[in-house]
């Protein structure tokens, strides 16, 4: 692990083993330095699907980060409605249809070095999603969250589907993890026009 990454807050790549304890405070912190001043509407897009091992990490997050209840982010792709690479382009015109100018964190597996796998790497900028199987896709996210869940090389189709469901459920948990110490850290209030109860503060997400 580069531990200038982990604590250079100037950096736009952050990357942790899901192992580490640490994991759900310092990269949640890296990824609310990244949020916008002026809040806005917060999607979460989990990409892939249940029909192979290493691609359903997506879904997984997607699907325990909502049993979490999350309360300032809606999201899209779990398990029950996987967004995968036949329908990404109807997910990405309902999330523009449904959110005004929203802020997205696209959330993928990936494969990458064999030292690499089981690290949850998050960047400032978009994901590209099926860049894995050379799948033309289109870029999507404000920020992203990528989980390296098997070895890059030949024939990685067949490298997904025979990754271990173990490792892809507990990097899945972590994700959802970060996912909920972000959430947890988003305060919204009135609008500064409305009646402001005692005790509330204008409209701000605070840290």
């Amino acid at each position: 692990m580069n531990l200038n990454n982990r604590f250079d807050k100037s950096a736009d790549y952050f990357r942790m083993p899901h192992t580490d304890a640490e994991l759900s405070i310092l990269m949640s912190e890296r990824i609310l330095s990244w949020f916008p001043e002026i809040p806005r509407e917060y999607v979460i897009l989990c990409i892939g699907t249940d029909r192979s091992t290493g691609d359903a990490l997506g879904p997984l997050a997607g699907t325990f980060f909502q049993e979490t209840k999350p309360k300032h982010m809606q999201i899209y792709g779990t398990l029950r409605k996987p967004v995968h690479a036949v329908n990404l382009h109807e997910a990405i015109d309902r999330i523009k249809e449904n959110h005004r100018n929203p802020f997205i964190i696209a959330i993928d597996a990936c494969l990458g070095r064999n030292a690499s796998i089981g690290h949850i790497i998050t960047e400032k900028g978009p994901l590209q999603p099926g860049s894995a199987l050379n799948k033309s896709l289109p870029a999507i996210g404000d920020i992203s969250i990528t989980g390296v869940v098997n070895i890059s090389g030949f024939m990685e189709h067949s490298i997904l589907q025979n990754t271990r469901l173990s490792i892809v459920i507990d990097m899945a948990r972590e994700i959802s993890k970060v996912l909920d110490s972000v959430d947890r850290r988003l305060t919204y209030h009135l609008s500064p026009t409305v009646i402001i109860s005692k005790g509330q503060k204008p409209n701000k997400w605070t840290v």
